[in-house]
């Protein structure tokens, strides 16, 4: 799956979990915040697309998918990134806490 894609998938994730995506550019990292009550993910347009990618997965991480339909080959990716950079999905971290 081409990075493009890739993040075009992790952004409709984060959407369906009530966060809305902002994409600026401007001198920041880009992260999640509660702006006026709206949640938001901030992406930096500046950022190379691996960059965003990466940011969005962390975020995905700390979040329960359970309930949502995430392709196989999205989920494969996902995962696959998570094992790389070192990353415990929220699901496995239930497992390990509830033992």
């Amino acid at each position: 799956m081409k990075n493009e894609r890739f993040l075009d998938e992790l952004e409709q994730i984060t959407n369906e979990l009530g966060y809305r995506i902002r994409k600026e550019k401007g001198n920041f990292r880009g992260d999640s915040c509660v702006l006026e009550g709206q949640k938001l993910i901030m992406l930096n347009k500046n950022h190379p697309v691996e960059y965003n990618i990466s940011l969005l997965a962390g975020f995905l991480a700390k979040k329960n998918l359970e309930n949502l339909y995430v392709k196989p080959a999205v989920r494969k990716n996902l995962e696959s990134l998570w094992k790389k950079k070192g990353i415990v999905p929220y699901s496995q971290f239930e497992e390990e806490v509830n033992k």
